[in-house]
């Protein structure tokens, strides 16, 4: 015969499966919790490992070199094909001034698509407010030169130049390749002054700048001044801002500037620019002679390979 349980016997049972539910329950709790930890811990420490690393400086002279090569010539082999077309429609009347315009669009769409796939850190805004103002240039160019295609070939070369220098998509493509040169001649500033304490990272202010005071001024400011200063001209040239700023020392160190008693920069540079003087590479000419201990960056254009 069974025997039972007792009430007494019964209550026992049930608070011991209780107890064991509730251990085993804690037990698996604990080594969840356990493997959890365990598993942050890992992955806070590369967390803390990215935050701790040192950020890239800005204005390197590898990206000056880099947007050299990959912004700054994509945009000037553009250039350079057009002022040549603009040279062979004055030497030849018989040139197809259409076709010209409309390769020139293509090819100024080509080099807006190149330069737009070029990575350019935010940690240096201004060469990336450069690469932004050369797409922007180009792109307007592109524009520019697609609906001035059909009638360029119309009339003489020089009417057909005087509409295009009239053209508001192309007024407004100059000003932003010039803000481009202007900008990547600025981030070359803002590269001596991480080098060089004594560098003045900033020469907005300096609008007019005396004869004087430009003989004391590093050769990299005035190259930003120079770029500055072509930046306000609205005009494509072969010459860049350096052979401007050469050209302008020489004139000084001749004396000529005492001579015609012209007491600016900016005077001097107005005279040799409307007489045609300053020419692309002067710069190369003179360096060795005159800017012998000035620090540049290593960019192709400051020495004897393009």
């Amino acid at each position: 015969m069974e025997k039972r349980l007792n009430r007494s016997d019964l209550m026992f049972s049930l608070a011991f499966l209780l107890m064991l539910v509730v251990a085993i329950g804690a037990f698996f709790y604990g080594v969840k919790v356990g493997t959890d930890r365990a598993q942050a811990g890992q992955i806070s420490e590369p967390a803390e490992e990215a935050t701790a690393s040192p950020q890239p400086n800005a204005y390197q002279q590898q990206d000056l070199v880099s947007f050299y090569h990959t912004v700054f010539l994509s945009y000037r082999e553009f250039q350079n094909d057009w002022l040549e077309s603009r040279n062979k429609w004055l030497s030849d009347s018989t040139s197809d001034r259409s076709a010209t315009l409309k390769q020139l669009a293509k090819t100024a769409q080509l080099k807006y698509d190149a330069i737009k796939g070029v990575y350019v850190a935010p940690v240096s805004p201004q060469l990336k407010s450069a690469q932004t103002n050369y797409m922007k240039s180009l792109k307007l160019f592109e524009e520019g030169f697609a609906a001035l295609a059909a009638d360029v070939n119309e009339g003489s070369a020089q009417a057909a130049l005087d509409k295009i220098d009239a053209n508001s998509y192309y007024k407004e493509a100059l000003k932003f390749a010039l803000n481009g040169q202007k900008d990547y001649f600025g981030s070359m500033l803002k590269w001596a002054e991480a080098v060089n304490a004594d560098i003045p990272a900033n020469i907005d202010g300096m609008s007019a700048i005396s004869i004087a005071d430009w003989k004391e001024l590093p050769l990299i400011v005035k190259l930003k001044a120079s770029s500055d200063y072509m930046s306000g001209q609205a005009a494509l040239t072969e010459y860049l801002p350096h052979d401007l700023a050469a050209k302008v020392d020489q004139f000084i160190a001749s004396g000529q500037a005492d001579k015609r008693k012209i007491k600016s920069f900016n005077a001097v540079a107005d005279l040799l620019i409307s007489t045609e003087a300053v020419t692309s590479d002067y710069f190369k000419e003179v360096k060795s002679r005159l800017y012998a201990s000035e620090q540049l960056p290593q960019l192709p254009f400051f020495s004897s390979g393009k």
